[in-house]
C-alpha cells in the first residue's frame, strides 16, 4: 500500500509540473480570487424557514470504544436571516426537541432498561438523567454570533448552543448547497445548506460512562423565505 501511495504522489506531482506555469510566472500566487469569492445567489434577503420535510439533523458518537453510534432527532426547527448584501451578517437560529429523539429501535433492549421505567430504548436516551434529560430540558437551542466565509460556497458557523441548561460557543462548518430563485411548489426564493461540528458531552455535565465524549452533529435541510401574507382585496365599489 505505501508503495502504491508513492507511485501515485509521484504520478500527480508529474502532472502538475506539466500543467504549471512559465518559469518565469512561476513564483507569482496562483491563488485565483473567483474561486473563493461567494457563488451569486438567485435567492434574495429575507428570513428563510426550514422545510421539515426536506431537512435531518443526525448526531453519532463512540460507543464502548467498538462502534460509531448513531440516531437522530425528528423534531427541530430552524430559521436563517439571509443578508445577500454580506453574507458574513446572516444569521441562523435553531431549536431542537430531545425528547424527539429517534434511535431507529422501538423496543426495549434485552429488558436493560425495565427497571427504570422507560417503554423504549429511545425514551431511555431521551429521559434518563445521564443522557437527554428532555424532561428537565425540554429544549436544546442554537443561536448564531458570527458566520465566517471561508471559500465559494463554505462558511464557519459559530453559535451559543444551550443544552442540559448550560451554554457554550460551538462551531459548525456549513455549506451551501444551492439556491432557487423559486420554488417549484411554492411562490418563494429557496436555499439549501449542509452543517457539521462536533461537541463534547462533558462540556454540557453529561457523564462519559461507556459512551465516547466527542459528537457529531451533522445537518441538512432545505429553507424556503417567508412571504407576507396577501393583503385582502378591498371591496367592491357600490354598483359595481
Amino acid at each position: 500500500m505505501k508503495i502504491k501511495a508513492a507511485l501515485i504522489a509521484v504520478s500527480a506531482a508529474a502532472l502538475l509540473a506539466a500543467c504549471s506555469q512559465p518559469a518565469d510566472t512561476a513564483g507569482a500566487p496562483t491563488t485565483d480570487a473567483a474561486s473563493t469569492a461567494p457563488v451569486a445567489l438567485k435567492a434574495t434577503s429575507g428570513v428563510y424557514v426550514m422545510d421539515p420535510t426536506h431537512a435531518s439533523l443526525q448526531w453519532s458518537l463512540p460507543h464502548n470504544s467498538i462502534s460509531n453510534y448513531t440516531a437522530r432527532f425528528n423534531k427541530f426547527d430552524a430559521k436563517i436571516t439571509l443578508d445577500t448584501a454580506n453574507l458574513a451578517n446572516s444569521t441562523v437560529e435553531a431549536t431542537i426537541d430531545p425528547a424527539s429523539v429517534d434511535t431507529n429501535y422501538p423496543g426495549d433492549y434485552l429488558g436493560t432498561h425495565a427497571a427504570t421505567g422507560f417503554k423504549s430504548f429511545s425514551e431511555d436516551i431521551a429521559k434518563n438523567k445521564a443522557f437527554l434529560n428532555a424532561t428537565a430540558f425540554p429544549q436544546i437551542t442554537f443561536k448564531s454570533t458570527k458566520v465566517e466565509l471561508t471559500g465559494a460556497r463554505t462558511a464557519k458557523v459559530t453559535g451559543d448552543l444551550t443544552f442540559l441548561g448550560v451554554t457554550k460557543p460551538v462551531t459548525l462548518d456549513a455549506t451551501f448547497n444551492g439556491d432557487l430563485e423559486q420554488h417549484p411548489f411554492v411562490p418563494a426564493p429557496a436555499i439549501g445548506f449542509a452543517a457539521e461540528g462536533k461537541i463534547k458531552r462533558t462540556d454540557f455535565g453529561m457523564p462519559l460512562g461507556p459512551v465516547g465524549d466527542e459528537v457529531t452533529i451533522r445537518f441538512d435541510a432545505e429553507f424556503i423565505k417567508e412571504v407576507a401574507p396577501a393583503a385582502p382585496a378591498a371591496p367592491a365599489a357600490p354598483g359595481a
